[in-house]
């Protein structure tokens, strides 16, 4: 019997390649497959928490054959290509960051010795003495671009968000007036607006609370060819005490080429930050928030997704090459010849979220590895917010794979000591986080699905993104990093950006996984006895708001 029923998934799984037109029916069998297999864990579960599977995306269906130099481990990611362009890349090009203070640093080195561009995507920029120093670097690296025996034509574009960065009276905008105005023709500063804050309702909501109707939430810092991804914004707790997050991919091209043409196609559709420090949209484009929503909302689309189409296309055309040209070389082999293309062992792949303009990409990707993730498979899943959408929650409860959920403890959540109302958020995510704890334990998966709160004395946590570690690997073979925090708002209602990094590197996977146990291991695990804390009682009243604001926040 028990041989039967593991034959079950594996017929299912072999008439999958016998569909190779009928992508639909494909990703159904599939389905049936995963189903047979959960069978046996299913008896305590919600029935509806049994449907969870089936309600998410389907698997795109990759689009070219499997590639034999891909093991099996990796290659089963090759149909987020089908979605948005793939890079391949060599492991020794990615280094994972573990402290603010190095990304502090290498952001200033980098600006230095920047010589064509200087890309910055951020939700703001502080206005402190290390925001200052940021602002001082890119300045002496514009003069002196100017004043070289061969002037350089460097172009600093930096895109933040309107509200967020209009701040009170001394903000992102006035830090950086005195770069645009002395160097108007090489700096950029775009301002996206939500096309959502519009009309009575941008009246009515105060500074502040108008940050929660949507926000440019993307994080990339770009310095020629070199480019850091990671969640944390431009203020000074995030080059000292905010913990998050950081990867740096050095000398990759194509790469930083995307996410330049990413970050001017928002800057586009945004506001454009003048010298006498008025904004202005840029020349036959919809106002964001005086102009027609619709017609709006369309052109950002287009813009954004012609980016997405483009690169795709580029780098199905250089897949073709590098993956099944006959001079492809080991890493080994490219070093000793020096001048051709090496086997990359690592694949990158840009995952957009902005659906005011209905680009769901990263969304269905996330779905799509939460539903898919196998018995046996461990995911280890962070966030600064703990508010999974129901979809993500569904996912988690109701799949096969076992998973270590860290979030932030009240003590460490970025609104601790807020004043007004946004001093009961964090009271807010423990109530959320008590519910869902709740429900693993109503579901007797306490042993599968387990919470961890982060906390380090004088320290705030900010940082998201995901390991998989597949059944019988003690190393991730992928991790998601960028902007997300798998919450309503970053699906819902911010523009988002994230990389999957895919690597068969054992010393990248080395990396990736010491970055992981590192963070969770200032963590403690949750337990009922968790909530009995004082400092876990949380007020009727906010109970009850909760509800209504979670969406929000």
């Amino acid at each position: 019997m028990a041989a039967a029923a593991a034959a079950g998934p594996v017929f299912w799984r072999r008439l999958l390649g016998l569909l190779p037109g009928r992508p639909g029916l494909a990703a159904l069998l599939g389905r049936l497959s995963d189903r047979l297999g959960r069978s046996r864990d299913r008896r305590r579960r919600s029935p509806w928490l049994l449907l969870a599977p089936l309600l998410s995306p389907a698997v795109p269906q990759a689009t070219s054959p499997p590639c034999c130099l891909c093991p099996e481990g990796v290659h089963r990611f090759q149909w987020i290509r089908s979605l948005v362009p793939e890079f391949g890349v060599c492991s020794s090009h990615v280094r994972v960051l573990s402290s603010p203070a190095e990304f502090f640093q290498l952001m200033k080195g980098q600006i230095k010795v920047a010589k064509r561009r200087v890309v910055m995507a951020s939700l703001y920029l502080g206005t402190g003495p290390l925001e200052q120093e940021l602002v001082d670097c890119l300045e002496s690296t514009l003069e002196k671009s100017l004043q070289a025996k061969f002037p350089s034509d460097l172009k600093v574009s930096i895109l933040l968000d309107f509200t967020r960065g209009s701040r009170g009276k001394k903000n992102s905008r006035t830090m950086l007036l005195p770069l645009l105005q002395r160097f108007p023709e090489q700096v950029r500063v775009s301002l996206f607006h939500t096309p959502d804050l519009r009309g009575l309702l941008r009246l009515l909501v105060p500074e502040r609370f108008n940050e929660t109707i949507g926000l440019q939430h993307i994080k990339v810092y770009l310095f020629d060819n070199s480019v850091i991804l990671s969640g944390a914004n431009l203020s000074d707790s995030y080059f000292t005490n905010r913990q998050d997050r950081y990867v740096f991919l050095q000398d990759c091209a194509e790469i930083a080429d995307f996410f330049t043409e990413l970050v001017d196609a928002v800057g586009d559709v945004s506001l454009q930050l003048q010298g006498d420090n008025t904004v202005q949209v840029v020349d036959g484009m919809v106002h964001p928030y005086k102009g027609d929503r619709a017609a709006y909302c369309k052109a950002a689309n287009k813009r954004v997704m012609d980016v997405i189409h483009s690169a795709r296309t580029r780098q199905q055309m250089l897949h073709a090459q590098t993956f099944h040209g006959d001079s492809l070389l080991t890493q080994e082999e490219a070093a000793a010849a020096g001048d051709r293309r090496p086997a990359p062992d690592t694949w990158i792949y840009p995952l957009i979220q902005m659906k005011p303009f209905e680009i769901q990409i990263d969304e269905i990707v996330t779905e799509t590895l939460l539903t898919e993730a196998e018995r046996g498979a461990r995911v280890y899943l962070t966030t600064g917010y703990f508010n999974l959408t129901q979809a993500y929650m569904d996912l988690v409860l109701g799949t096969r794979a076992e998973y270590q959920i860290l979030l932030a403890s009240p003590e460490v959540n970025g609104f601790f000591g807020a004043k007004g109302v946004a001093g009961a958020i964090p009271a807010a995510y423990v109530h959320i986080e008590r519910q869902f704890y709740r429900e693993v334990c109503s579901l007797g998966q306490q042993e599968r699905v387990q919470l961890q709160e982060y906390w380090r004395r004088g320290w705030t946590f900010h940082a998201k993104g995901l390991w998989l570690y597949l059944a019988g690997s003690s190393l991730p073979c992928l991790t998601l990093i960028g902007s997300p925090n798998f919450g309503y708002r970053s699906v819902h209602r911010d523009l988002e950006a994230q990389i999957a990094i895919v690597t068969e590197s054992r010393a990248l996977q080395q990396q990736l996984h010491q970055e992981q146990e590192q963070l969770y291991l200032r963590s403690g695990v949750v337990s009922s006895a968790t909530f009995e804390q004082p400092s876990r009682q949380v007020k009727l009243w906010v109970k009850m708001v909760t509800p209504l604001i979670k969406n929000f926040f």
